[in-house]
């Protein structure tokens, strides 16, 4: 579908600016940009100057009449905004309630009195038997989404959650850390070299969010198929690159609170409810039968019962591994230029 109108909520992470700039390739007529982050906001307005497409509205997801008031008139949703760092929410997990599970509610709320066509939201591995704060607000900000395509009563509309795992380079990403502690020549935290995950570049992220969002019928979880590595093999691609030649160091951290071995994106409890395409899963709402709605999907089948973890899929070799940072790095190099502007006199 070619979106005219849409909102991007957390549209200053790493994920909804590169949304943004697909979503205006593809033709949008506006794109409204929503987030409380004032700075970022200043440094993209400048970044995009010549850009007329892209409006810039500071809010945040638990004011419902800021939400409300970014809504009208527009087509599409692309719920992003979330606190998702799994430390912070374990130390302050009513503070990430209001804003994934309680903000989250406010956005389908607004939705439906403006009269938006679909809702988009972006959800997280953790969601998947969850062990941590963070995880279980994931899953149940899923949960309401989900129910409410239950609730539209005559309108057109479609809600719909996206889970994926690390998307490689976005704010907070271990890579960053990686590379500047080797840079610094200093020995890398690693929790456990054999703990694995499930990555992606945020061109993938992208694509599979507007496939997601053309696929869509309304209630489904999308689970998106990406490559394993492990944290270990991560750690050196990026200590070599930064350090070609120089013996690999690392030091061995052990797990933080609520983190596993593994990660796990779909339960077998889920499987049994989920159809399948090349790319992704597609977890269908509770009481819902794959068989009868598989023609509902082009190139979709009843997928296979089971889990869908990192642990039981291929690890991508060292070489493979490699190849996904330099991919991580030239996306990440077609993002605007964020540095504040020079040159200004007061």
């Amino acid at each position: 579908m070619r979106i005219r109108k849409a909102l991007v909520i957390g549209g200053t992470g790493t994920v909804g600016i590169r949304l943004v700039q697909e979503l205006l390739a593809q033709g949008a007529e506006t794109v409204r940009i929503f987030s409380r982050d004032e700075y970022k906001q200043y440094l993209l307005a400048n970044a995009w100057s010549a850009e007329g497409r892209c409006r810039f509205l500071l809010g945040d997801v638990r004011d419902r009449d800021r939400l409300l008031r970014a809504m009208e008139g527009v087509e599409a949703v692309f719920h992003l905004a979330a606190l998702k760092h799994v430390p912070q929410a374990e130390y302050n997990p009513f503070e990430a309630v209001k804003t994934n599970v309680v903000g989250t509610q406010n956005v389908i709320e607004c939705a439906m009195a403006q009269g938006v066509s679909a809702v988009l939201y972006a959800s997280s591995d953790k969601a998947a038997s969850p062990t941590n704060v963070m995880g279980a607000t994931k899953v149940l900000g899923e949960r309401i989404v989900s129910a409410a395509q239950f609730h539209t009563g005559p309108r057109e509309m479609r809600f719909m959650s996206v889970r994926f795992g690390n998307v490689l380079g976005s704010r907070g990403s271990v890579v960053h850390l990686f590379a500047q502690r080797a840079r610094e020549g200093r020995a890398l935290p690693v929790t456990h070299p054999e703990m694995s995950r499930f990555v992606m570049s945020v061109d993938r992220t992208t694509e599979l969010m507007l496939q997601a969002m053309d696929l869509s019928v309304g209630g489904e979880t999308f689970v998106f198929k990406m490559p394993v590595v492990r944290l270990g093999d991560l750690a050196e691609v990026l200590w070599r690159r930064e350090r070609p030649g120089d013996l690999f160091r690392m030091d061995q951290i052990g797990l933080r609170p609520g983190e596993k071995m593994f990660e796990e994106l779909m339960t077998e409890e889920e499987s049994h409810r989920a159809l399948e395409t090349e790319s992704m899963f597609l977890i269908l709402p509770f009481g819902k039968n794959p068989d009868a709605r598989v023609g509902r999907y082009p190139g979709a089948w009843v997928a296979s019962p089971g889990e869908y973890r990192s642990d039981g899929q291929k690890v991508l070799p060292l070489e493979k591994t490699a190849c996904l940072v330099e991919e991580m790095w030239s996306a990440l190099g077609r993002l605007p230029d964020m540095e504040e502007p020079r040159g200004r006199s007061l």
